[in-house]
């Protein structure tokens, strides 16, 4: 490791913004004899935007890196702790979340300030030369260049860069006063609906975002290359909140956001940070916080490390998983305002809430700890009996009552013989029964031999294995009086004929393989699996019959709901997918057609199974693959499905196609879900990445799903469930113990913690 102050002497630094300004002098500060000079193309007072917020954590990576400059900040700022969100006449306020923001102006000229006292060339109205040119005379390049980045762009082939644009349309300006809280309001006008985001960066001025669909932005008739007139209509639709006051500009233009995402972030002695990076949107303020922080980070490795690719190789290890994860909650945020018409209807309270938790970083629990008040008033609304988390609030669906919100998800186990459940059955499901859900679905069960996935799949095409399952169903009923379990009936399709999971999965078995079936001859993995019998008329026939006749064997097994599958890629779900289904007959081409057979298989169903009793539908909402179901789709599949009588919809995504790109994060399926509810004002199932009790009643106050189901975090905990109660201290009826169980209902002390603590030190 070198020694504090070596590494790199010659550092250019391109782009003098918050992060290439800050970047400077923390690298000057750490080795005053370097050189470092900043190239910045505009004059020191131009700016674009008005106000910068900051988080408490960046400001403590900054006071402990260089006090000068937090001392600096601290004086400028303002601070604030509420939000309010207003939307047609009512005003939801939430407090306790504390801002600091400051002039973007302010910011940058003690930046300046900052980096002329530590001897750094600031050089204004000035084209940096190009990167490849800086890096063969400098042994460090700092790219912080913003989000049109030329140097990005002159070496893609090295920086691999992803940009993404995106459906609304915003502008930055400002109002000559200061609001008391962070404003969130929402404007219903004849061209459709407008938002608007303004938070106060001194005592006498605000920042104001105006943000709009495309399509509205252009029905207002906002497209026109002077922004002049439509800052004054912004001003009149948004009277009340700027108190009829005018808004200001400062060259603003109406931008779309793009995404910036770059595969790797430095090439050779250049390195990229702050925007030219990375982008994450506006509306959860993130922008200059994650270039500040960029700049930290590199300034620490080069400080840190032996070598100069050491030091680039550090800090973007270091970086990129925090910058993602932001990331993430960006795109959540952005999306939720891009979908800002669906949610326009839901009351008052509800609406407010959505809106504060659109990230999924804000969660119900944290939120209580920030304003009891506030989400006391939330959960009333939504119907929380006193003392009653939202995931223990009841649920009908037709004459079944569901205790609880929560859904043992199915889950496939491998471990039947010829279709039939054995010991392994009772005992899993049993057990998860016992935990405390308020539905335990099985495992999808297969309707004919040829419709398993694998040799160890359950089926329900023979009177042994509806025997089988009903003793299940009765173990259930009896044990866990209250529990509901329901049975999720499929065809494997072409992803059938295949090893358990443990020993290879989708991947042929080594003997025995039987014909599968499909929409159209595709394989799913070329090369790999079988290339499928496309189903003539009479196999169409044969399967929906195969179907029907496991319904009239499920409702003999009692079983208290029954799920459709028409998700991940099998028989049904091939159907629906236009990247599974070339068919050029009635039941392909359009979505229309495409759904025909699913929907002759649900109706099937649906005829013979008890009215009473519910019946769920799920669905793969995206296929993650470009060409695939979209989520417009999705909404047009749940659509139909629910014309013909589902009761819910659950909303899975992909294992349609092996080449999918999924978005993994938290809960990064809930927003497939969340859509079908709020458009088409349907019950919906949500899963993915739903990991915590925190999550479920997250999800659930903010009217993004109405059943939440974990699959994961019971594998991992039979009595999630019940866990979950004890955790929020819940002792209600929408989580009973166990009779047998119930001295277990505390959790189990795990030693002394009562011992006098240490208070002197004798020598």
């Amino acid at each position: 490791m070198t020694a504090p102050g070596t590494g790199p002497h010659r550092i250019a630094v391109i782009g003098g913004g918050p992060g290439g300004l800050y970047a400077a002098a923390l690298l000057k500060r750490l080795g005053p004899d370097r050189e470092i000079t900043v190239w910045e193309r505009n004059a020191p007072d131009d700016t674009f935007g008005f106000g910068v917020v900051l988080s408490d954590e960046t400001l403590g990576g900054i006071e402990h890196a260089d006090p000068v400059v937090h001392r600096a900040l601290q004086r400028e700022f303002v601070r604030w702790d509420d939000i309010d969100i207003v939307h047609r006449g009512h005003t939801q306020t939430s407090g306790g979340h504390g801002f600091a923001a400051l002039g973007r102006r302010r910011l940058l000229e003690i930046l300046h300030e900052r980096c002329a006292g530590l001897g750094v060339d600031l050089r204004f109205r000035s084209q940096a030369p190009p990167a490849a040119e800086l890096a063969a005379t400098y042994d460090l390049v700092v790219a912080a260049d913003g989000v049109h980045s030329a140097t990005r762009d002159a070496h893609a082939e090295s920086f691999r860069p992803r940009i993404t644009g995106h459906r609304c349309r915003y502008i930055w300006l400002a109002a000559d006063f200061a609001l008391d809280a962070f404003r969130f309001e929402i404007a219903e006008t004849a061209y459709g609906v407008m938002q608007l985001h303004a938070y106060p960066f001194s005592h006498d001025a605000s920042t104001v975002i105006v943000e709009m669909r495309e399509e509205v932005w252009r029905a207002a008739g906002f497209d026109v290359p002077d922004p002049g007139d439509s800052i004054d209509q912004c001003a009149k639709i948004f009277a009340n909140a700027l108190g009829h006051r005018p808004l200001r500009s400062n060259n603003s233009a109406w931008l779309t956001f793009r995404t910036v995402v770059n595969d790797h972030w430095s090439h050779g002695n250049t390195v990229l940070i702050g925007d030219a990076a990375h982008t994450a949107h506006f509306s959860i303020g993130s922008g200059t916080k994650l270039a500040v922080e960029d700049a930290l980070a590199l300034a620490a490795c080069v400080e840190e490390q032996p070598s100069l690719p050491a030091a680039l190789a550090a800090y973007e290890s270091e970086r990129r998983p925090v910058v993602e994860s932001t990331q993430r909650a960006a795109a959540a945020s952005l999306r939720w305002f891009e979908e800002l018409g669906t949610y326009v209807d839901q009351p008052p309270r509800q609406f407010a809430f959505n809106l504060l938790t659109r990230s999924r970083r804000v969660t119900h629990d944290n939120l209580r700890l920030r304003d009891r008040a506030f989400t006391a008033g939330v959960e009333e609304e939504f119907g929380c009996p006193p003392g009653t988390p939202p995931m223990f609030t009841p649920l009908r669906l037709r004459g079944l009552e569901l205790r609880n919100r929560v859904v043992v998800s199915p889950m496939d186990m491998y471990s039947a013989t010829d279709g039939v459940p054995g010991d392994f059955h009772l005992v899993h499901l049993g057990a998860r029964a016992l935990g405390g859900a308020g539905l335990v679905m099985t495992e999808m069960v297969c309707v004919s031999p040829e419709g398993r996935i694998t040799p160890g799949c359950t089926g329900l095409y023979t009177d042994e294995q509806a025997a089988a399952w009903t003793r299940v169903t009765d173990f259930v009923h009896t044990a866990s009086p209250g529990t509901a379990i329901g049975v999720q009936l499929g065809h494997s399709g072409r992803k059938g004929s295949t090893k358990l999971m443990w020993e290879g999965i989708d991947q042929p078995l080594d003997h025995g393989n039987w014909p599968v079936t499909a929409a159209s001859p595709l394989p799913y993995a070329p090369g790999v699996n079988q290339v499928p019998h496309a189903l003539d008329r009479a196999g169409l026939d044969e399967v929906r019959e195969q179907f029907a006749a496991a319904a009239r064997r499920a409702d003999a097994c009692g079983f208290d709901l029954l799920e459709l599958h028409c998700a991940h890629g099998y028989l049904l779900s091939g159907f629906l997918s236009p990247l599974t289904n070339r068919r050029t007959d009635a039941y392909g081409g359009p979505l229309a057609h495409r759904l025909r057979f699913p929907l002759e298989v649900f109706d099937a169903v649906r005829e013979l199974w008890p009215d009473d009793r519910p019946m769920t539908v799920r669905i793969s909402a995206t296929d993650w693959a470009e060409g695939g179901t979209t989520a417009e789709d999705a909404v047009e599949i749940a659509r139909a499905f629910v014309a013909h009588g589902a009761d819910a919809i659950d909303v899975s995504t992909g294992q349609v196609v092996p080449g999918e790109r999924p978005e993994y994060g938290r809960s990064y399926q809930t927003p497939y879900a969340d859509r079908i509810r709020n458009t088409l004002c349907v019950p919906v199932i949500a899963v993915g990445a739903i990991s915590s009790w925190d999550d479920v009643n997250s999800l659930l106050l903010a009217g993004r799903a109405d059943l939440c189901a974990l699959a994961r975090p019971h594998l991992y905990d039979p009595h999630w469930t019940l866990h979950a109660a004890a955790e929020q201290g819940y002792t209600g009826p929408g989580a009973p113990w166990p009779l047998p169980y119930r001295a277990g209902s505390r959790t189990p002390p795990t030693g002394r913690t009562d011992a006098p603590k240490p208070r002197l030190t004798l020598g």
